[in-house]
């Protein structure tokens, strides 16, 4: 059992090649006990983006707050804040900030990915 308040919870920036002024706090992880999902919050600022990657994985994204694009397969697609996004596996795929304030965005991930 686990219940915290997010902003308790430390942010790391994302060191991954290819992403710009992004930040990730592990909300729920296998570290608390969570056998099947991880949930992380995500914070992208202005002008920063995700790396455009791939992986095997499918996620589930559900956009807090900000506005942006989610680069899809070659596509562009605009978002804001409420848009859930599902993210199918092996697709290639990015999320860009295109406003003037923060993007946050909860990711669910299976733990197998971790």
């Amino acid at each position: 059992m686990k219940i915290e308040k997010s902003s308790n919870i430390s942010k790391s920036p994302v060191k991954t090649d290819g992403a710009k002024d992004v930040t990730i706090r592990w909300l729920i992880s296998k570290a608390d006990g969570a056998e099947n999902f991880a949930m992380r919050l995500f914070e992208v600022q202005p002008g920063g983006f995700t790396p455009l990657h791939t992986h095997p994985h499918e996620h589930e994204v559900f956009i807090i707050e900000g506005q942006g694009i989610f680069v899809y397969q070659g596509q562009q697609h605009p978002f804001s804040a409420e848009y859930v996004i599902f993210v199918p596996g092996n697709k290639q795929h990015q999320f860009k900030n295109t406003g003037d304030s923060v993007l946050r965005m909860l990711c669910i991930i299976p733990t197998t990915a971790m």
